[in-house]
Formats: structure tokens, sequence, C-alpha cells
């Protein structure tokens, strides 16, 4: 075998090789997103989402094969979030069945939006609950696992409204300040034994839920954006991968605005 064979043989290693993620609310949008990617990148993954229907079931079990086709294990797990016992028993099952919990991004989320005088008590509570208290229910599951392995990233799905609040959005503002306050928090708790804890705050990003916006108010977003366009989910996970890997070692306790410029 010459030089250039051997160049050629050698096994090309994958950032996130070996190692297991847990993704919450990736059945779409940003958190299947951010799987795909850990996917390529070597990670076998584990998922959850909320699952109300048949075709909620079906959305699950289509992202599952999807992520399995890029080669690596993929398990799907279907659980409320925000449920402190329930997640208890997945995180459990999870790590029956892969043996370790390397990363987890808490991405689950939903919005309720209104303006803080209309806004009712469901309305706040909903959106407080599946947004922030999942957060600390698999944090809470998951960090005795991370512990005894002396290793871990923990990435929370923040955004910048959660940086500088939004008119109309006080419930998902508050939920996504929460998410980085809680990151900071257990950035020093956990960091003696290894475990990292970062938020990312994404800005305006192109999913299916803008696309149903006004073009008047996409059209006044932009204008804030000094990239003037929209981000893709492509760029959140880009930021998620650098996070989950060994390259962002030395990094905990931050809080990386993806947002094209717009809050800078």
């Amino acid at each position: 075998m010459n030089d250039i064979e051997m160049i050629l043989d050698i096994k090309v290693m994958k950032l996130l090789e070996g190692k297991t993620a847990l993704i919450t609310g990736a059945a779409r949008g940003i958190g299947k997103a951010v799987a795909l990617k850990f996917a390529a990148e070597g990670a076998n993954i584990a998922f959850t989402d909320l699952v109300l229907n048949d075709e909620m079931a079906a959305g699950l079990e289509a992202t599952r094969k999807e992520i399995e086709a890029v080669g690596v294990t993929c398990r799907a797990y279907a659980g409320n979030a925000a449920d402190f016992a329930e997640t208890e028993k997945v995180v459990n099952q999870i790590k029956e069945d892969f043996g370790s919990i390397d990363i987890l991004v808490n991405n689950a989320g939903i919005t309720k939006d209104g303006l803080m005088l209309r806004m009712s008590e469901q309305q706040w509570d909903a959106v407080l609950n599946v947004n922030l208290k999942s957060a600390f229910n698999f944090i809470h599951a998951c960090a005795p696992i991370m512990l005894r392995q002396r290793s871990g990233s923990i990435i929370n799905m923040s955004s910048v409204v959660g940086v500088h609040g939004n008119a109309g959005q006080c419930n998902y503002s508050a939920s996504k300040a929460g998410m980085i306050g809680l990151a900071k928090s257990i950035a020093q708790e956990l960091g003696p034994k290894g475990v990292r804890a970062n938020a990312v705050a994404p800005g305006f990003i192109e999913t299916a839920m803008t696309a149903q916006l006004p073009e008047e108010i996409r059209a006044d977003w932009m204008k804030k954006i000094p990239l003037r366009r929209g981000g893709q989910v492509e760029d959140i996970a880009n930021v998620c991968l650098f996070l989950a890997s060994d390259m962002s070692s030395y990094v905990s306790g931050q809080v990386i605005q993806i947002d094209g410029g717009m809050n800078m």
C-alpha cells in the first residue's frame, strides 16, 4: 500500500462518533434538523415528542426512519416532556436502550401568544410547563447519568425574545429567558464534574410556523436583520453540533444568538 492509498484508507472520525444524543420535541422543525445533523456526525439518536393522534404518531415514525437511514441507531419515544414522572420513565428507558446519554438538547416548545392583559392563566401555564419545566425535567433525569460519566453537554433552546423580550409574547419570552438562567446555573453546578451547559437563542428562522406569517410582518422582520434573510434550521443545527462536540470542550454557561445580527 502506497502513501496515497494509506491516506485514503484512514477512517475519518466523525465529530459525535460513539455518542448518544437525546433531543426533545424532535419530530419536526429545528429539533429534527438537530437530530439529523448529529446523526450525520455519528451520534446515535433518542428523540421525544408529544403524540396526541395518529397523524402525530405517523410523523414520529417517519422522522425515526429518516434519521435511521443516515446509518445510526435511532429510537423515538412518545411522551409529555412537561410531565416530571413521565420524563423520568422515558430517560430510564433511553439509558437502558442506549447505555449512556452524552448530549441533551432541550428543544420541546410551544407558543400561545397574546397581550399580557388578555392572556389567560392556561396560556401562561401551558407555555411555561412545556418550554421551561420540560427542560428541568430532562436535566434532572439526565444529570445523574452524565455525572457518573463525568462528561456531558446540555443545550437549552432559548430565543432572542428570551434575551430582549417581545410584546405579545410575555409567556414565551419568560420561558426562553428561563432557559438561559437554567443553563447558566446548571453550568455552575455540574461543571466541576465535567458536564457543560449552554443555550442557543435563534432569531427569525424559516420554519412552517414562520411561513404562515403575513408578508408585511415578514418584511418588517427582514428590515431588522443585517443579513437581510431569515435563518435556516440548519443554521441552528450547526451551532448545536459545535456545542455538542469536543470542539467546544471549554465552552460552558454561554448564550449564542443565531439571528443574522438582528440583536447586536
